[in-house]
């Protein structure tokens, strides 16, 4: 991970300059990252397809504002926050944030396809802000100091969410027998 991300900072500087192949390569190592984020926030790949490119697009226009490239992952996912959030508000009317479609997603390497329905499942029951705040941290990996930063919101509330989801969690995905008894 530090490789990469001396790599990032390499590749930042030479797209700060205008080198498009250095940017391209940047696409290349997130564009997978973001499009995941946002396929578990919008749950349809169009959407997140659409999106991702906004979010490129963007970051593109505005790579030299980036004051410190170390920060490069969580400045993009607060670009790919801000897409997501604004499509919602433009199509509030007509979309349903914590419907997921289900089919196609993998939550494990080896995960069964029961468990994966029942995690994505659990996942689409917690509110909208609970539910990105597991997805930055337990899919993308971030730390809290850094989702509060995509976020835009102090480090206590982003663990409180995080703690309160897993307990949603948690309770919704014991077995049925277990349940009520400690």
């Amino acid at each position: 991970m530090i490789f990469r991300t001396v790599e990032d900072a390499d590749l930042i500087a030479r797209a700060r300059k205008g080198d498009v192949e250095a940017f391209n390569h940047l696409v290349s190592r997130w564009e997978k990252r973001v499009y995941n984020y946002l396929l578990r926030l919008t749950s349809r790949s169009e959407d997140s397809m659409d999106l991702a490119q906004d979010v490129f697009l963007k970051a593109w226009q505005n790579i030299r504002k980036l004051d410190d490239a170390t920060r490069f992952g969580p400045w993009l996912f607060r670009i790919a926050h801000n897409e997501a959030y604004s499509m919602f508000r433009k199509r509030r009317p007509d979309t349903d944030i914590g419907d997921p479609e289900f089919a196609d997603r993998a939550i494990a390497p080896g995960a069964s396809p029961d468990v994966t329905i029942a995690v994505e499942a659990a996942l689409g029951r917690l509110s909208s802000e609970q539910r990105e705040a597991v997805v930055l941290k337990v899919y993308q990996g971030f730390k809290f100091e850094e989702m509060a930063e995509i976020l835009g919101c102090p480090v206590s509330t982003i663990k409180s969410r995080v703690y309160s989801a897993m307990e949603l969690m948690k309770a919704e995905l014991a077995p049925a027998t277990g349940r009520g008894m400690r």
